[in-house]
């Protein structure tokens, strides 16, 4: 390069990597505010796409626990034909509970069975006229943990159990788990089909807004060049200008989801037969509210470099 280009070349106040730093980070808040309608319009896109992700997590998270919670409830009952004496009942609870997948084994006497029964059919105790606990059985109740409840598990566990004396019958809703396990399975395929669909629809918007206000100073671009400033020089203001707007697109957009949230919980029991607070539902945990503040980073980042390729060489 010439020592005329050189010479022309903008000078930094101080040297150094924070030298060089702060001055294209004040150049990138000068172009903010010498542009502040196209800056406000990428803003407004970044915040309204990265709401709509957000809104996206935000379901499928709560979905996500509301599946675990209903997941808790895939049960496996074992009958005997004899209730069996206090001693075995002890051991056989000590034999269930080394099969692999247990979490819980509670045993249900005739007597419990009979309680139980009559608290199901409260009002109707009339039906019940004539039965005694003898004619029930006495069980055993049992809670898989999360690593065995999906079908091929469950009936190879069940299986097991069969192996065990004085077990005469087992039952776990079989059609019930075989159905659970179909829709976690289609509701994960279709969480991670339509995240990814929006996740390059968002990128593609964002840089296309992007691009419309650096192609908007493009004079200044050419310019920069003629005067010999280095691509790096050029692109650094023009990157740390994307990433801070979307930095600020995503506090936004956090800021957004969190008013819609609250409006949602505090209203929802005025046209929803169930109080979402009672169920549970709750806002995006830590990890996904920094995953979704980086995401609105690199999405500023990647916009710019991706929208400056048109205008410079990289």
């Amino acid at each position: 390069m010439s020592k005329a280009k050189q010479a022309m070349r903008p000078k930094l106040a101080r040297e150094g990597f924070f030298g060089r730093f702060g001055y294209f980070f004040v150049r990138a808040l000068a172009n903010l505010r010498q542009n502040v309608f196209t800056s406000v319009v990428t803003v407004g896109t970044i915040t309204l796409a990265l709401l709509i992700a957000a809104l996206f997590l935000l379901v499928y998270v709560n979905l996500e626990g509301m599946a675990e919670g209903w997941s808790d409830k895939v049960q496996v009952t074992a009958y005997f034909d004899r209730e069996p004496a206090p001693l075995a009942v002890a051991a056989l609870k000590g034999r269930v509970k080394a099969l692999p997948g247990t979490s819980k084994v509670a045993f249900v006497t005739k007597q419990e069975a009979e309680k139980r029964l009559r608290g199901r059919l409260k009002g109707q105790e009339s039906l019940l006229e004539g039965i005694s606990p003898e004619v029930l059985p006495a069980s055993l109740e049992i809670r898989l943990d999360r690593g065995h409840r999906e079908s091929a598990a469950v009936a190879s566990y069940v299986a097991a159990l069969k192996q065990l004396p004085g077990i005469t019958e087992v039952q776990y809703g079989e059609e019930w788990v075989q159905r659970f396990n179909t829709f976690m399975n289609f509701f994960r395929l279709v969480g991670a089909l339509l995240g990814s669909f929006l996740g390059l629809a968002v990128l593609f918007i964002v840089s296309n807004t992007i691009k419309l206000t650096i192609y908007a100073r493009k004079d200044e671009l050419e310019l920069l060049g003629l005067v010999g400033a280095t691509r790096f020089f050029i692109k650094a203001p023009f990157l740390i200008e994307g990433v801070l707007q979307g930095a600020l697109g995503a506090v936004l957009s956090l800021v957004a989801l969190f008013v819609c949230y609250y409006a949602f919980l505090h209203n929802a029991g005025n046209f929803l037969s169930v109080n979402p607070a009672a169920e549970g539902l709750s806002f995006l945990p830590v990890t996904h509210v920094a995953a979704l503040l980086c995401g609105g980073v690199l999405l500023g980042f990647i916009g710019s470099l991706t929208s400056l390729r048109r205008f410079i060489n990289v």
